[in-house]
């Protein structure tokens, strides 16, 4: 089955390009004075910087290749090994760029401005600005060009090659839908949810590698009772059976690939880091419900998961009945201590989407914080607005369907390429 990979993709660049590390910008620096030719002798360091590092049939990737993505990754808040991951990737941009090569495909410069323009517009940022952001982290523009380049030309070569084979058929989407004869789908999974922050972080992504790669139930429950902040590690991280449409739509196409007992790759959330479990999947007679929108009222308390906040969050919890009632809550208080929304499902944060799922209405969470960690979220769903009729979310479900199979043929052909190349690390 194909993982859910955290990988540069647009959305998660955008997500997460503001976060700022001090990194050392030695290493930059060196770079840009071979890069632009500033006149004096490369130092053996730097000589050292630009060496190969990997060969990929005759290609070459150096030392810098691998600084440059690894401070790109860490900007991500990638998860994972990143070392490991930036190696991983820089080896599949070789191999796409010989079969780009061999196919004549190409992007120009226009197209790669555009496609670097929309990354930093999902940020608000021009693009001068989105590229500042990138140099105080030590990235050099090029770095992302390059990445930009390999992605668009391979996303076309891909359209080029698989689209009309990728396509479902009309039983396909229904399917998938929930509304074809044998009914809806539902899903029984098993959570783990671990703050993370820029302390924390080399543990968390330890500690989460390991849980990825335990293969029984009983196994992930522990780990869920003894470390997940998700009000469910008191039943073992286990969830009831829920309609597959209540998860946030991002999260929906990963869930159904998965096998029984087969855990997710990591879920970048706010804050946090998700893994999920399937224990199990069932189809049901008459269909399931899609939604236009959903509302939820989000009341923020001082203090993150300290014993007083989550007090003062049950306290707050055992006075309310409904969204509306927090507005006696937060009267005489700053307006940003209530937050009340009515969104379509994709446009929710991942994180809240996947609290709301587990909710009816009028139902509350205390299991999500913001401002890293320092501020608790009292999370209640208002209700759920029924979608009348397939219109778009017809053409969203078979849009995905298609991005999944391309996908799929996208990850296999680069497996062959692999197998087939001579891969030589220095």
């Amino acid at each position: 089955m194909q993982k859910f990979l955290t990988t540069v993709s647009s959305a998660s660049l955008i997500r997460h390009a503001m976060h700022k590390f001090s990194v050392s910008a030695r290493l930059l620096g060196a770079a840009f004075a071979l890069t632009f030719g500033l006149g004096f002798a490369p130092s053996l360091e730097a000589q050292s910087l630009f060496a190969p590092a990997i060969t990929v049939d005759s290609a070459v990737i150096t030392n810098y290749e691998l600084d440059q993505r690894e401070r790109f990754m860490a900007l991500l808040r990638t998860p994972g090994d990143i070392a490991e991951k930036a190696r991983e990737e820089l080896i599949d941009d070789r191999l796409k760029l010989a079969i780009l090569d061999e196919f004549g495909i190409e992007v120009d410069d226009e197209e790669i401005k555009q496609g670097m323009t929309e990354l930093a517009g999902r940020a608000n940022l021009s693009l001068e600005e989105f590229l500042g952001v990138l140099r105080q982290n030590g990235i050099a523009p090029e770095t992302v060009r390059d990445l930009t380049r390999v992605g668009i030309s391979w996303r076309n070569f891909l359209g080029a090659r698989y689209l009309s084979q990728a396509r479902p058929t009309e039983e396909e989407i229904d399917r998938a839908m929930g509304q074809a004869g044998s009914g809806g789908v539902q899903v029984l999974l098993s959570e783990l949810i671990v703050p993370i922050n820029e302390q924390n972080a080399s543990q968390v992504e330890q500690f989460i590698q390991q849980v990825g790669k335990l293969k029984s139930y009983d196994a992930f429950s522990s780990a869920a009772t003894q470390y997940s902040a998700a009000d469910s590690r008191n039943n073992g991280g286990r969830l009831p059976w829920m309609n597959l449409t209540k998860l946030p739509p991002q999260l929906q196409a990963v869930v159904l690939e998965l096998d029984l007992g087969e855990i997710t790759e990591p879920v970048p959330l706010q804050g946090a880091v998700a893994l999920f479990q399937m224990r199990g999947l069932r189809e049901i007679v008459g269909g399931t419900q899609r939604y236009a929108a959903i509302e939820y009222a989000a009341y923020y308390i001082p203090g993150g998961r300290s014993p007083e906040a989550l007090a003062e969050g049950q306290k707050i919890i055992n006075q309310v009945d409904t969204c509306d009632d927090f507005y006696g809550i937060a009267q005489g208080q700053d307006p940003s201590v209530l937050d009340r929304q009515s969104l379509v499902p994709g446009e929710i944060p991942r994180d809240i989407g996947i609290e709301l799922a587990k909710l009816d209405p009028n139902e509350t969470s205390l299991t999500l914080t913001r401002n890293e960690g320092q501020t608790l979220m009292l999370l209640m769903l208002c209700g759920r607005t029924a979608e009348l009729g397939e219109g778009q979310s017809r053409e969203t479900v078979a849009n995905a369907l298609t991005q999944q199979r391309i996908n799929s043929y996208s990850q296999s052909l680069l497996n062959q390429l692999r197998a087939d190349a001579r891969i030589v690390e220095k």
